[in-house]
């Protein structure tokens, strides 16, 4: 045994006064379990679980807003061939799982709320290393509504950097299929932190911009809006963008974006459940075109929250 050995091995045990106190303050909120609806604070899973070990797991986020569900179908197409491709199952079918989000904002009591419904590849209980040996575990919960952009930044625009680092290729991971694999953005969003930004923008694997951390991009010039195509979550904000301006007789494509491109445009602005449609104004320390939020951005995002009103878009929740 050597010195560090002996060391180490002549330790006491931890006591009772050297255990993990949680720190978190667990947002107010309903999550489902194994069966039960239960506080946040008490929404557990293993260390085990291949979720947390091999960020093995897919979810699925929509929100609710004045009472009630935006697009809640759509979001439930994506979690469902999540789940598929991933070739994983749960003892729920869609219908099944709808009522479940109902419950968890009805219990909450939520009027604006962000909802999620999540499956974990789970764990074997022999700790397996084959995957068709762990048992996928699915849970849900619902928590306060949070954006992307406060309410300041709403106003003036987002202040965003584009950092070199690159999104993991679609030969590698299906972007199409909803995923916790965020290091990328995470080292993105440092990036833009030290530079003075607020968020970030990566690259795909050709050096056209890709997304940001938990949002999709859109570039406004001539009147024309376009968005990357490649290597992205196809979200449910872009499409519903897309929806829009065939209301409003607006072209939008997908397409690759540029760097170049995008901080040329008339217009920029990013898309996700958790805000909607955020303008951004600055690019890298540069202002896009004068500076202020463009006529395009404004309208699209008065039109995105008229349609949370609207029963073909969203349904409402019946709260007890």
């Amino acid at each position: 045994m050597d010195q560090t050995t002996a060391t180490q091995a002549s330790k006491p045990p931890p006591t009772v006064g050297d255990r993990h106190v949680d720190p978190h303050s667990y947002p107010d909120g309903i999550a489902f379990l194994d069966g039960q609806y239960l506080p946040m604070s008490q929404a557990k899973v293993s260390v085990l679980d291949w979720g947390f070990l091999h960020s093995d797991a897919t979810y699925d986020t929509v929100h609710v807003w004045n009472g009630r569900f935006f697009r809640l179908d759509l979001h439930l197409d994506r979690f469902f061939r999540g789940l598929e491709k991933l070739r994983m199952t749960i003892p729920f079918d869609r219908d099944d799982v709808a009522d479940i989000l109902h419950n968890c904002v009805a219990l909450s009591g939520h009027r604006a709320a962000y909802v999620e419904m999540l499956c974990t590849r789970g764990a074997s209980p022999s700790f397996s290393r084959d995957p068709r040996q762990a048992i996928n575990r699915f849970m849900a919960f619902a928590v306060p509504f949070g954006s992307v952009a406060n309410a300041e930044q709403l106003q003036r625009g987002l202040r965003v950097a584009i950092s070199d680092k690159v999104r993991i290729p679609p030969a590698s991971v299906d972007p199409s299929i909803k995923n916790y694999h965020w290091l990328d953005l995470v080292r993105g969003l440092y990036d833009a932190y030290d530079r003075g930004a607020e968020t970030a923008l990566i690259l795909d694997f050709n050096g056209n911009v890709a997304e940001g951390p938990g949002f999709n991009v859109f570039r406004v010039k001539d009147g024309k809006l376009s968005t990357p195509a490649i290597g992205v979550l196809p979200g449910i904000t872009r499409r519903t963008v897309f929806d829009l301006c065939a209301e409003e007789g607006l072209v939008a494509v997908a397409a690759d974006v540029s760097v170049a491109a995008l901080k040329a445009a008339d217009e920029v602005f990013v898309t996700s459940t958790a805000g909607g449609i955020m303008p951004v104004t600055e690019i890298d320390g540069a202002p896009i075109a004068d500076g202020k939020v463009g006529s395009v951005t404004s309208r699209l995002m008065a039109l995105y929250w008229q349609k949370h009103d609207d029963p073909v878009w969203s349904s409402q929740v019946s709260y007890p």
